[in-house]
């Protein structure tokens, strides 16, 4: 039977002064935990009211009832399992090949959705402002839908780290350079920024090339969703990549 300690502690970890306290989070779902158990990050403990579903994964699973689960999860309806796990260490950035940077994005499903993006167009690493929404928000890691497995993502001075590099700075804009007219390395940073402003002017003064994508329709949308940006840009830096490989 799980303790009042522990349903405390896991119902504190929907709070990110508590997540910093402790070093941990919470994941919820069948796959989302299942990916998290596949991958570096540690497992602190894992909740379910269904221990087959986590067949092969006996390390650390706690079997408990529907209540207990309902009183430790953030869900308005518990998916069967709930897992606690440490917060990755930050680890080296491998400057190779692109990095995705986000300078205030601010709605946890945005970042999610990002992560995601990372992981499907095979970007090893985020890098975050400061002031960016936290990672391990639990909105924020439904919508990766399991990816936070698998991407790195580290918080710093967007400015000094930006500052630092010898890679090209690609900037979104709404007035840039179409990106579908612009060359795109084989390796450079990509920054998106905040949902209502855009990227910082601090950030902005470290852009070398501002590209945007254009307008086809003659609707009065001001501006796409950040991550439906990041998504079209992400594909266009990987379409690029394609066309220089040799033809097998």
């Amino acid at each position: 039977m799980v303790s009042k300690n522990q349903i405390k502690l896991v119902k504190s970890l929907q709070q990110k002064k508590y997540r910093n306290q402790q070093g941990l989070f919470v994941v919820e779902g069948i796959k989302a935990v299942r990916e998290l158990l596949d991958s570096e990050f540690k497992t602190y403990a894992i909740f379910t009211t269904d221990v087959s579903v986590l067949d092969g994964h006996d390390e650390a699973v706690e079997s408990v009832t529907n209540a207990e689960l309902r009183k430790m999860s953030g869900l308005t309806t518990p998916n069967t399992v709930l897992g606690v796990f440490e917060m990755a260490k930050a680890g080296n950035i491998d400057f190779s090949d692109w990095i995705l940077a986000v300078d205030e994005v601010r709605d946890p499903g945005n970042l999610g959705t990002i992560i995601r993006l990372c992981d499907w167009f095979g970007i090893k690493h985020l890098v975050c402002s400061e002031n960016t929404v936290d990672c391990y928000n639990p909105k924020t890691l439904q919508a990766t839908m399991g990816s936070i497995a698998r991407v790195q993502v580290g918080y710093t001075d967007l400015e000094e780290f930006l500052g630092k590099t010898d890679l090209p700075i690609f900037g979104a804009f709404m007035e840039g350079r179409a990106v579908y007219n612009t060359k795109m390395p084989k390796k450079g940073i990509l920054v998106m920024g905040n949902e209502a402003n855009g990227i910082s002017s601090e950030v902005q003064a470290l852009v070398s090339e501002k590209i945007s994508i254009p307008q086809f329709g003659k609707s009065t949308t001001e501006s796409l969703n950040v991550a439906t940006a990041t998504a079209i840009l992400l594909n266009e830096i990987r379409s690029a990549r394609h066309r220089r490989a040799p033809a097998k």
